[in-house]
């Protein structure tokens, strides 16, 4: 998707303060940060949410989870905790229509989370 933002900064022609690039995904710094790490992890491939998502995407959607998994463990979460999360559609609070994962960590994180 052309206009889609996560779109762009998959094209660098939005910058983002870049933390891990391969051929499947991309993760970068959350601008607006919810704790001290807050890092989205993004597939190059545009899936707009989870809904959109079949089963020959799994690779790829695991493959985010464990990208969120090493930079928790780079960071210094691996020990403490962290959360990783999917918002999926409106009502979950997703705002950008690209699927990507949350990574939170560096501070007690509440539950329930809203």
């Amino acid at each position: 998707m052309s206009q889609c933002l996560f779109c762009k900064i998959v094209r660098k022609e939005i910058p983002a303060k870049i933390l891990w690039e391969d051929d499947l995904a991309l993760a970068f710094e959350d601008i607006d940060p919810k704790a001290p790490t807050h890092v989205l992890v993004i597939p190059r491939k545009h899936l707009a949410s989870l809904e959109e998502a079949d089963w020959e995407d799994r690779q790829c959607l695991g493959h985010l989870v464990m990208v969120a998994r090493e930079l928790a463990r780079q960071r210094g979460h691996g020990e403490s905790g962290y959360r990783t999360v999917f918002n999926t559609g409106p009502d979950a609070g997703q705002s950008v229509f690209h699927i990507h994962l949350h990574l939170l960590g560096g501070r007690q994180l509440a539950w329930p989370p809203g």
